[in-house]
């Protein structure tokens, strides 16, 4: 039950890095700056090794820690 959770967060994931919505709008602009396309990046990637770190403690197999 849990790999597929894992799995299905990892596809929802991929689905959401197709950010096809932010592509020809760079307004509005995050902290007067910033595009809101560079700050859905950095939100992402963040997520993204959140992600990362519940697969490596979910899913990482014990075989391999044993000596």
């Amino acid at each position: 039950m849990k790999s597929t959770r894992l799995a299905a967060l990892t596809f929802a994931f991929y689905l959401l890095h197709q950010d096809f919505w932010l592509w020809r709008e760079a307004r509005p602009l995050v902290f007067g700056s910033l595009p809101v396309g560079l700050v859905y990046h950095v939100l992402y990637s963040v997520a993204a090794a959140a992600l990362l770190f519940a697969l490596v403690r979910g899913a990482w197999p014990s075989h391999l820690e044993e000596e």
